[in-house]
Parts: C-alpha cells; structure tokens; sequence
C-alpha cells in the first residue's frame, strides 16, 4: 500500500527538484514563485486542520474529526493561476476553513511572501500579516505560524547554502548594482553571480545583498561560492570595479579574467568627441574583437599610431586593462559574444530600477531586495542556454589545462624570484 503524504511535502519535493536543476523541462520561469505561494498555502491550511483535530498528519486517534483527502483550491496571481490542495475534514459539522477564506484579494502579499522565502526568509509577523481577515485578526494559531514560518526559513537557509558542486561552470560572470538599500542612506552595492555550465546552461549562483563593492566584500561574496563547491572557471567576466577585479585575481587565480566590454566603450564614448566616435569606436572594437589575441594586439599597436596624439585620454583608457578586454579571444569563437560582457544582468537590473521608480512604497531593504531577486530568480528559470558542442567542451578543457600549468608556472617562478631575493639579502649581511 502506498504512504500517502501531506500535499506540502509534495510542493516541497517539486521545488527542491527545480532548485537542482532537475525539474521537467517546460517549466514557466516565474515557476519557482508560484510553487513557493503555492507551498505556503498549503502549509498554512494543513497547519489549521492539524490545530482543529488536535494531532498531526500521521497520528491516529481522536474524536474531533477525521481527514478526508484533498481538493483542488485555486488562486489567480500577477504569475498566473496558483492552485493548491485544500484538505478535507469529516466529521465536524459546518466547519469551514478561516484560512481559505482569507486568502481572497491576497495573491500581492502570498507573491511577496514567495519571494522573501528565498530572498530573505519570513518572520512570524510576515506570515500573520498574510492570513489576516477582515477585523485584521490573523486567522492562523500561533502554533500554526510559528510551524510554516520555521519550514520556511529552513526552505530559504537550504536555498542559500546550496552546495554547487553538481554545476561544472566555464564561465563566471560577477556584478554589482548600487542601490538605495535604507532610506537617507548612500546607496550601497548588491552582488550577484551567475554562470554559463559546460553543457551551455545559464545558471543562477548567488546573490549577496547589502555590501560594499570593495575588494573584502568581493572576496567574502567569491569565497563563499567556491566553498559550496564552485570549481575555478575557465573565464570571470566582471566591470572594472577595482575591488571586484582584485577579489577574481585572488580567488581565482587559475582563471581568465574578462573586462566587460560594454563597460569599457561606455568610458570610451564619454572621453571621444563625437565627430571621431564612429570611427573610434569602429578600430576600438576592431582590436577587442580580432579573430585572435595577437591580431588583437596588433590592432592595438596600429589604434595607438592613430589617436595617441589626437586624442591621448581617450587612448589611455583604451590600452588600460588591455588583456583583460581581450581574454575571451581565447576561448571558442562561438562562445566570445556570450562571455565579454556582463549584459544579461544589467537588463534586469534595469528593469527592477524601473519598477522602483513606479512603485513608491518599494524603497527600503527588504522591498528593493525583493524585487531584485524576484527578477533574478525568475530570469534564471528562462535564460536561454548556449550550445556548446562536444568539439568545443574539448576546447574549453584543454584551455583549463593550459590556465593550470600558466598557473603552476607563475607560482614556480614566485617562489624562485623569492628564494633568491632572500638568498642575497643574506649574503649582504
């Protein structure tokens, strides 16, 4: 005979298989909010049937009732249509659940809710807030919110501290976007990593809220990935942070590190006047997309014997980080457009800026933060994946290899250069 489970157990298993990357294909990307709703409905309804019966879902026994499976609730959201189980009671007559008849007009606060389980984690106030009736009284016991908002916030530590071992990442791409995070205050930067795998799948990795963007914050942020299990990626494409740029040479030191390009003729444009844009920016790009690093540094060479003179800042800020501009011409051709730039994430930063301007009660922490992960993690579940054939995973090995013994080699010759530093400061003592 087959255990029957609670209908939550159910929706939990479906988001952990969503979470891993192992749910069905087809899923909507605004998936993972609708089962977390949908999670917190039915946790919340099980939590009052188990406060009427007086036992929990296995427990036999009792005389006030008896359950009697489930039917199918149904709420509509700005997500779409969220349904839930609703539990059946026999044997208690006229009895109706508060619960559910809270719930209408509550699909904005249950949206908000879905998003702070994963994002930030609820308070018992949060969730009393949500399943308030009309004389604002919460229509949960105590008991019944002290139980779904410790699943919750166990949900969201699992959700945080996920290990990463299962992703094999090539490429690591590491943002940052200034926010005003506390009202009054200067805006403060929000971290976010994301990868493409070596199968060509995009996958969200972390998002750190509330740091600065210096090169300690980044560190912690970068650490705390290759400590869930986050191997060193062929190739981390960042902005020209400084901060951000020291933390990917310390932490991964086997990788290429990639400057943004759309970052970088951004600070061009603004030094060209623009009569010599076309024409700057047509060479610029010329050299930082050459068919190779040494077509691309020739290119270089013969930019600089046009504009040094004519114009000598907007020249210096073209040869600054120059390897760094052009290390994706390392890696496969087809792969070089995907990976110079940290554009996936500025469009939905964008787009979150966007709704913050629209929505005034959306300023402060936890509201900003919401949003911005609610766009993440919902983009994340449609990113489109990249093809990467058999040949070019060959490809991207061997670079790996090749980055692991540059590695080795520059590590050999620290110490050597070292050995003998310490080797003649002795024999002039």
């Amino acid at each position: 005979m087959k255990k029957r489970v609670p209908a939550s157990e159910k929706t939990r298993k479906r988001i952990e298989a969503l979470i891993s990357g192992n749910a069905e294909s087809g899923s909507e990307r605004s998936e993972l909010v609708k089962l977390a709703a949908e999670l917190i409905i039915e946790e919340a309804l099980e939590g009052e049937v188990e406060e009427r019966l007086s036992r929990r879902y296995y427990a036999r026994g009792g005389s006030k009732g008896q359950r009697n499976g489930y039917r199918r609730g149904k709420l509509d959201t700005a997500e779409g249509r969220v349904e839930y189980a609703v539990p059946q009671v026999r044997g208690i007559e006229g009895w109706r659940s508060a619960v559910r008849s809270a719930l209408g007009g509550r699909s904005e606060e249950l949206e908000r809710l879905a998003v702070e389980m994963y994002a930030r984690g609820l308070s018992v106030r949060d969730i009393e807030a949500a399943f308030e009736d009309e004389g604002g009284q919460c229509v949960l016991s105590k008991s019944a919110v002290s139980a779904v908002t410790e699943r919750l916030w166990e949900d969201y530590q699992a959700f945080a501290s996920r290990e990463l071992y299962g992703y094999s990442v090539a490429y690591l791409f590491v943002d940052g976007v200034a926010e005003r995070l506390h009202l009054g205050q200067p805006r403060e930067a929000v971290l976010a990593a994301w990868g493409i795998t070596t199968d060509g799948t995009k996958v969200l990795l972390g998002l750190l809220p509330g740091t600065k963007e210096d090169t300690v914050s980044c560190k912690e942020f970068l650490r705390d990935l290759k400590s869930r299990g986050l191997r060193d990626p062929v190739l981390v494409a960042t902005d020209g942070a400084p901060g951000l740029i020291r933390a990917v040479e310390e932490v991964f030191p086997r990788s290429l590190r990639q400057r943004c390009l759309a970052h970088r003729v951004r600070n061009l444009q603004s030094k060209v006047p623009e009569e010599h844009w076309r024409e700057f920016k047509a060479l610029a790009l010329g050299s930082y997309q050459a068919s190779s690093p040494v077509l691309a540094r020739l290119a270089r060479d013969e930019f600089v014997k046009r504009f040094e003179k004519e114009l000598p800042s907007a020249t210096k800020c073209f040869l600054d980080d120059f390897e760094a501009c052009i290390a994706h011409l390392r890696l496969p051709i087809a792969h070089r457009k995907a990976i110079r730039t940290t554009n996936l994430l500025e469009r939905l930063f964008g787009e979150e800026r966007r709704r913050t301007k629209v929505i005034p009660h959306a300023f402060g922490e936890r509201a900003v933060l919401k949003l911005m992960y609610a766009s993440l993690i919902r983009a994340s579940q449609g990113w489109r994946r990249i093809v990467i054939s058999d040949f070019e995973q060959h490809q991207i090995e061997d670079i790996r290899k090749e980055l692991d013994e540059e590695f080795r080699e520059r590590t050999a010759s620290t110490v050597t250069t070292a050995s003998r530093s310490r080797l003649s400061s002795r024999k002039e003592t």
